[in-house]
């Protein structure tokens, strides 16, 4: 017989906001069994993380749980003291969470993080404590880990870090783990290797498993059952491979079809945003002169082993990189954590202009974007833009949105008259698919998509000659991806803007790009038109990340 880990029953939240009173999650109603992974999809905001915050009673100070129920085994998790509930958490209940970086302390080593949960949750003390860390750390594929006990979380890579969540989370073996989105932010070889490291901890532990994910490919990879959500409820619940085989609803039908791939180059994802009857009329001529020139390109970083001392450090990061981008054009930049692809990223719009040595040679449309100063430094931020990954990170918190959008216009397009720039930014958050009342919301206020999309636009308010995009939809859901897919497909085709793209989802790889270059330590091993690499990998390193991908 099964055991049933997690019951929930017409569970309700609601959230109070300037607007009112409205319900983030609506009757929503599931249940878990030991050792089956249960996922958890549906579009960015709608209500997914909620629920798993309802779950472990952390809502958010406007949010309360307006009925239901909710039951870990045989116990009512309702009606729990805070703390008793601070005794589920961590001991009957793990999480990881969707950003490693921002839930890991940066001022605690990974040992005190790992040991504070032992010691809470179990009777090992002293010796045995940094023993168990040790053992976890090893168990989950840090290398050497007695000696990065004392090492803080910055001193650790992004897969690494989720590593560690993962072995925070597990460390006192609950009976249910909460996944919320454990692998976005992970390149396919590490997310391939965090999936597997799970479906080991799953095994050993008969651990039930929450997986909330926008990723299909790794719910097909992963998953038991399915619950597709939207608007806060539940719209059907299926085992996996019927619901990859035969959905049962339509909504889960338009969900799959705007998964980008291969087959669908050329074609339109959104069924939301249809695709206006102008755009997508042009491609660049690749026998012109590129926008962006990049030859023989290195960079290291420098730093100083003490404050006064003469002697640095230095860790080469990129070595002689060269790549031509030609406007019009999309250039895939694909690589491992690690291997170099985002410190490219920053070169180009001179944010590492210290404690970095840069040598090799920049041509924006002909001019040094590396030696720009003054006036040619300001024209070259208008004509070269970046969306960074993390869009919480990237837009200010105490600045509301429509100021957020502006300040780069008054910045870079003067001229122009604040009912024109205003215009243009609402004009713009339509397009990215963002509601009327955005400008007048502070980033806190939307999901993860949704700052995304905020980023994006920001970004493209200026009309950028090229459009750096590190990582620009990995929080996002397959919905609200496609639509941004389609957008920037439009919006090259309008503009001729060329797209140096750095991500790690194959799929959209496989749909939105016209070259590729693949990194490995800091260099580019192999590149080609996009079809052929993908089709006929020659180097080691391209045909290993291919082979992790997941796939519907």
């Amino acid at each position: 017989m099964t055991e049933s880990v997690l019951d929930i029953s017409d569970l309700s939240v609601a959230i109070a906001s300037d607007q009112g009173v409205r319900e983030a999650v609506h009757e929503l109603s599931l249940t878990i069994q030991r050792g089956e992974t249960f996922a958890l999809v549906g579009e960015s905001g709608c209500g997914k993380s909620m629920t798993a915050l309802a779950l472990l009673r952390l809502l958010p100070d406007a949010g309360w749980q307006a009925g239901g129920s909710m039951r870990l085994g045989n116990q009512s998790l309702n009606t729990l003291s805070e703390r008793d509930m601070r005794g589920v958490r961590g001991a009957q209940i793990g999480i990881v969470f969707q950003e490693p970086a921002t839930s890991l302390n940066p001022v605690l080593t990974i040992g005190r993080q790992i040991t504070e949960v032992l010691r809470r949750h179990t009777s090992l003390r002293g010796r045995a404590l940094t023993e168990r860390a040790v053992a976890w750390l090893r168990r989950v594929g840090i290398v050497q880990p007695e000696n990065r006990l004392h090492d803080y979380p910055f001193q650790f890579s992004g897969g690494q870090k989720q590593r560690i969540m993962i072995a925070i989370a597990l460390a006192a073996e609950p009976r249910l783990l909460v996944a919320d989105e454990p692998t976005t932010a992970l390149d396919v070889t590490v997310q391939a290797q965090i999936l597997d490291l799970l479906a080991t901890m799953q095994r050993e532990l008969g651990l039930a498993i929450l997986l909330i994910t926008h990723d299909l490919a790794v719910v097909r990879q992963v998953a038991d059952r399915v619950a597709l959500m939207r608007a806060g409820k539940i719209l059907l619940t299926q085992q996996a491979d019927e619901f990859f085989a035969r959905p049962a609803h339509e909504y889960a039908r338009e969900l799959l079809a705007a998964v980008p791939s291969l087959d669908k180059r050329g074609q339109q994802l959104s069924v939301e945003q249809p695709t206006r009857p102008d755009a997508l009329q042009h491609k660049s001529d690749g026998a012109r002169s590129p926008i962006l020139s990049v030859a023989q390109l290195c960079v290291s970083y420098v730093r100083k082993r003490g404050l006064l001392a003469r002697a640095s450090q230095i860790t080469p990061v990129v070595q002689n990189v060269s790549f031509d981008l030609h406007r019009g054009e999309t250039l895939a930049l694909l690589g491992e954590s690690g291997c170099g692809k985002t410190t490219i990223a920053k070169t180009l719009m001179r944010l590492l202009d210290g404690n970095t040595r840069i040598s090799g040679q920049v041509l924006l449309d002909g001019h040094d974007a590396l030696k720009a100063r003054g006036r040619a430094l300001w024209e070259q931020r208008r004509r070269m833009q970046i969306v960074f990954q993390d869009p919480f990170g990237s837009l200010d918190p105490r600045m509301l949105v429509g100021d957020i959008l502006d300040e780069g216009l008054k910045a870079l397009r003067p001229g122009q008259s604040r009912a024109n720039r205003q215009d243009l930014i609402n004009r713009l958050l339509d397009r990215v698919g963002l509601p009327a009342n955005t400008p007048d919301r502070y980033p806190h206020e939307f999901s993860g998509g949704q700052r995304q999309r905020i980023a994006i636009a920001r970004a493209l308010a200026l009309e950028p000659d090229v459009l750096v995009c590190d990582e620009p939809t990995s929080a996002l859901d397959v919905s609200v991806q496609a639509q941004l897919l389609d957008l920037l497909r439009e919006l090259q085709a309008e503009l001729n803007i060329a797209y140096l793209f750095i991500t790690h989802n194959f799929g959209v790889v496989e749909y939105l790009a016209d070259r590729i270059a693949i990194m490995a330590e800091g260099t580019i091993v192999e590149s080609g038109p996009a079809l052929n690499l993908l089709q006929a990998p020659q180097h080691a390193v391209t045909r290993q990340l291919l082979d992790a991908v997941p796939r519907l």
